[in-house]
């Protein structure tokens, strides 16, 4: 199942990194880019490697890392200290085209033998943050990337790379701009069938805002949420989990076509119900939001 709540942690700060594993949060990821200065690079890279090593790990979440850039020297840095220690997954920022993500299946491939571990094993998530990330993000439909877990954007990275002024409009939604890229992460997330996670609330204060921001994510198809902050992880996922009243129509979806077998819409309370209402179910149910 992809996650529902996905924690930044800095990488670099072994006060924060002690505490992350019993926040709650669906996924870990430890941060090893925007969290970071550049001289603490280094120290973050050990930090990292030894979290994913440690017991730490064990209390159900799926442990990430955000790398730097792939155009960057430290990134190559960062793959070679942390995939031997199998992260879950290597979250990307900056991807600008998938054919970036190629050739970095391919270093991985490469990392992981030397591992001695599964090649193909470490799964992937891009962060679109540029405008040349959002234009050619369908290009993910044409690219085999049998690691993508997922897909997620930057608004803020996209929003400076834009010349942005404000974030949002007088309604408080995104601007015109950074709402085009969220939706274009959605529709590539949705028709590859991986994870489609929005960005971040900066604000982390305000927990009403995020709540606001979560059930607006959670009603356009968005299978989850990134966070900064311990705090927002509880929000984002009393939010993402199914509520009762959803599991309840689920089953009453799957119990109508039963009682009527063969049939390829069925009347529920008033309303038609069809074959992709039933199938949206059955993954509701059985804890899958893809398939």
């Amino acid at each position: 199942m992809s996650p529902h709540s996905l924690l930044f942690v800095p990488g670099d700060s072994e006060r924060k990194l002690a505490k992350c594993a019993h926040v709650g949060a669906d996924a870990l990821i430890l941060d090893l880019e925007d969290a970071v200065a550049p001289e603490r690079k280094p120290a973050a890279r050990e930090l990292a490697r030894a979290f994913l090593n440690s017991a730490r790990t064990g209390a159900g979440a799926q442990v990430w890392v955000r790398i730097n850039a792939l155009n960057t020297p430290d990134s190559r840095l960062d793959l070679a200290a942390v995939v031997a220690a199998q992260p879950y997954g290597i979250m990307v920022p900056k991807v600008d085209h998938p054919s970036e993500l190629v050739g970095l299946s391919k270093d991985l491939s490469a990392l992981e033998a030397e591992a001695g571990i599964a090649v193909g094993t470490t799964r992937l998530v891009p962060m679109l943050e540029s405008p040349r990330a959002v234009l050619t993000a369908a290009d993910y439909l044409q690219t085999p990337l049998q690691r993508l877990s997922g897909i997620t954007w930057g608004a803020e990275d996209l929003g400076a790379a834009l010349g942005v002024r404000s974030s949002h409009d007088a309604n408080g939604d995104w601007n015109f701009a950074l709402r085009s890229a969220r939706v274009q992460c959605l529709l590539v997330a949705r028709a590859l069938k991986v994870g489609a996670i929005d960005t971040v609330t900066t604000d982390f204060k305000n927990l009403d805002a995020l709540r606001a921001e979560c059930m607006l994510s959670y009603a356009t198809g968005f299978s989850g949420k990134l966070a900064i902050h311990p705090d927002q992880v509880s929000v984002i996922n009393s939010i993402f989990l199914p509520s009762p009243a959803e599991l309840d129509h689920a089953r009453q979806v799957i119990a109508a076509f039963e009682a009527a077998s063969g049939s390829g819409a069925v009347s529920l309370n008033g309303t038609m119900v069809d074959i992709v209402h039933l199938h949206a179910a059955r993954r509701l149910l059985a804890g899958r939001e893809f398939c």
